[in-house]
């Protein structure tokens, strides 16, 4: 798979990216498992992958450094994104902490977990209304210039959250890692996609197949979508959920992968090599209306 710079500022990370995001089922979350999904994408050509604190109920992190201390792979063949923000009361109710000693917290227990020295992509999780944003810029720039991270990006944050954040920043924020496919194509039409590009890079978008609807969603938007979908893959020789994720590559977007399916990351890595003429891109994007 190619290569890409996420944005004119760097890094170079795959074009589609592996995310640990729905790992959420103690069948999954086991050594083994968690080597093994690392060792397929690899093999892709998938290096860049996605964490957070909390999936796996924060055990994620601590496996997949076990992985990396096992010398299965080398740290500089891969990139790792995570993100902190989010967190949970003793009731496991959400709710969101931008704040200075939270944020170090976080980035310092990922890396003991992932056991690195450095986090290549570290992202704020959602916008915390609360959040002093000089307190936060400082924190960030403070980890930048320190070395324990290696660039900044955020999480479902609107444009002018995201505007605010990288105001109060020497250094730029790199991606916003955002809900996009073709049933969630808010971010198109809100003005998020378009401060994306503005700052010359390009967003993680999750939720490529809109949690499995594009493939099985019984609704009447996605059944049409669905069925346009078919078509163009038939005129390219593959399927629907290749289609799908091709569509979002010629959008500009870097897929994340959640599926721990084997053949369903395959599909996705696939994806990159179909060229969709921009007749087949609107067809598809018109199908939504």
């Amino acid at each position: 798979m190619e290569k890409i710079y996420i944005s004119d500022s760097g890094p170079e990370v795959s074009a589609a990216i592996y995310s640990f995001w729905r790992w959420d089922t103690a069948s999954l979350v086991t050594e083994k498992k968690v080597e093994d999904i690392i060792n397929y994408n690899l093999d892709l050509g998938v290096n860049t992958f996605d964490h957070s604190d909390e999936y796996g109920n924060g055990k994620i992190q601590e496996l997949f450094g076990k992985a990396v201390f096992s010398k299965s792979f080398k740290r500089e063949d891969i990139v790792i994104s995570t993100k902190a923000g989010l967190r949970k009361d003793n009731k496991r109710k959400v709710f969101y902490d931008h704040s200075a000693q939270h944020i170090k917290n976080s980035v310092g227990t990922s890396l003991k977990k992932l056991k690195t020295d450095y986090i290549d992509i570290f992202l704020l999780e959602n916008n915390d209304p609360l959040f002093n944003v000089e307190e936060t810029a400082s924190v960030l720039s403070e980890l930048l210039l320190s070395g324990y991270i290696r660039a900044i990006g955020v999480s479902n944050f609107n444009a002018s959250q995201h505007r605010l954040l990288a105001a109060h920043l020497s250094h730029p924020i790199i991606t916003n890692h955002i809900e996009l496919s073709i049933l969630q194509t808010s971010a198109i039409t809100d003005g998020r996609l378009d401060f994306i590009k503005e700052q010359y890079s390009k967003p993680m978008a999750w939720a490529p197949l809109a949690g499995g609807k594009i493939l099985t969603g019984k609704d009447k938007k996605a059944v049409k979508v669905r069925a346009v979908l078919q078509a163009v893959g038939k005129q390219h020789g593959v399927n629907v959920e290749e289609v799908a994720v091709a569509w979002l590559y010629k959008l500009g977007a870097l897929p994340l992968i959640g599926s721990a399916d084997k053949k369903r990351i395959k599909n996705a890595a696939s994806a990159y090599s179909i060229d969709l003429s921009r007749e087949d891109w609107y067809k598809i994007y018109n199908a939504t209306f």
